[in-house]
């Protein structure tokens, strides 16, 4: 049985009332239906979906990820729920109630890939609350403009910012692929980090692996074309987040817990900081530091700014020199506390942006909007409040989020991702 107040999966011998707790336990798992086929048990909860061998009580996660919430469709940990809800199964499939996405979801046992087969929140243009969207991830402004990945429609989509009006500036809603094209003729898929620099837009296309521009004078998509060293190709694992100086583009691979970066007169990448396949929360130069599943990325020109989410912490990369220290948090503790630098906490932090002087981050688990002196390292809550989630408008602590995940800034005003709200809200 799934004891979802105790965080917990029971067990009972029917002939003696004796009871056991199976994993998976803890607070980060909130078990909320359960299902066997005989052999094993199938458990829903939270954003993951567990399996738990009966003979053995072992358990594994075969699809989404904890403390990472969302819509997208995928392999395994690739996927993302938001509170997976009731569950059944037929024999070679599971069925989900993605609760809060409103679909309905299928897992392949045999693979692990889940797909969305009922239900959409939206793909509607239009002004302002009358637009839909369906699991926006990643944003960008060029001042005027704001500029959305809409993963699981499979395009960007472009907010006005005086009007509010929205609009399908590339892709076409559930129509994936990989081609090239102008608007409405071009396909994505899966796209998540996007960033501009006044003249193009940059997008990580993160299940075809391929990085897109696109010419936002005309929305003319193309694919750049990139190599490890000038002759031969070079491969992505997934990518979440991405910024760029205008010479060159800075990307998170978070399945592979690296920050690498291509140039982009010539298309070469290479990896600046962290080892492919290697996580951890050690600080270093180059190589010997680790992340660990990071997702966002911001830079000042100087630095970059990684949201190194499963660890909880902030960290800083001097572009020059590929150093790397963690300038807020501390591995492995999560919390809501604000400090300065290690005092502070942080709860699946999943993206951040800059004004030059601050960092402005999407602490994601805490539903808070938190800002980080650069100078100095001191974190303040600047929206949201870590005990409540919601929808409210209001200031300060007075307003509420459900997983804001990313967030842009034209200088003077915030624009956030509330993702699980499916809506775009402003902090000015």
């Amino acid at each position: 049985m799934a004891d979802s107040e105790n965080y917990a999966i029971r067990k009972i011998v029917i002939s003696s009332g004796a009871v056991t707790t199976l994993p998976p336990t803890g607070s980060s798992f909130t078990p909320n239906s359960v299902i066997t086929d005989g052999t094993n048990l199938y458990v829903s909860g939270g954003y993951t979906l567990y399996k738990i061998v009966i003979a053995t009580s072992t358990a594994t996660a075969i699809a989404g990820t904890e403390g990472i919430s969302g819509s997208a469709d995928g392999i395994g940990s690739l996927a993302r729920f938001s509170v997976s809800g009731g569950i059944d199964i037929d024999g070679t499939n599971l069925y989900v109630a993605d609760t809060n996405n409103r679909t309905i979801r299928k897992i392949v046992l045999a693979t692990n890939a889940v797909t969305t087969i009922a239900g959409t929140p939206g793909t509607t243009d239009a002004t302002g609350s009358a637009a839909g969207f369906y699991n926006p991830v990643s944003t960008t402004t060029d001042g005027n403009n704001i500029y959305v990945t809409d993963t699981t429609n499979h395009t960007v989509r472009k907010i006005v910012i005086d009007t509010k009006v929205v609009t399908t500036f590339a892709g076409t809603a559930n129509m994936s692929g990989s081609t090239d094209g102008i608007g409405a003729a071009a396909r994505f898929n899966g796209p998540r980090g996007i960033t501009t620099d006044g003249t193009y837009l940059y997008v990580a296309d993160s299940y075809s692996s391929k990085i897109r521009k696109i010419v936002l004078a005309t929305g003319a998509v193309t694919t750049i074309a990139i190599t490890a060293n000038g002759t031969e190709p070079a491969n992505f694992s997934f990518i979440c987040g991405m910024t760029t100086d205008s010479a060159i583009l800075y990307l998170v691979d978070c399945s592979e817990s690296i920050v690498r970066k291509i140039v982009l007169a010539t298309g070469v990448v290479s990896t600046l900081a962290g080892t492919a396949g290697l996580s951890g929360g050690s600080d270093g130069i180059g190589a010997a530091a680790s992340f660990k599943f990071p997702q966002g990325i911001t830079t000042d020109g100087t630095n970059l700014y990684v949201a190194d989410t499963t660890n909880h912490t902030i960290r800083q990369i001097v572009i020059a020199t590929g150093a790397v220290t963690t300038l807020a948090g501390t591995v492995n503790l999560s919390g809501t506390t604000d400090g300065s630098g290690a005092l502070a906490r942080f709860h699946f932090p999943d993206s951040l942006t800059t004004d030059g002087t601050n960092l402005y981050v999407a602490d994601t688990s805490n539903n808070t909007i938190r800002r980080i002196v650069i100078a100095t390292g001191t974190v303040t809550t600047l929206a949201g409040s870590a005990t409540v989630s919601g929808s409210a408008d209001g200031i300060g602590t007075a307003a509420s989020f459900n997983s804001p995940t990313d967030l842009t800034t034209n200088g003077f005003e915030l624009f956030v991702v509330d993702s699980l709200n499916t809506t775009i809200r402003k902090i000015h």
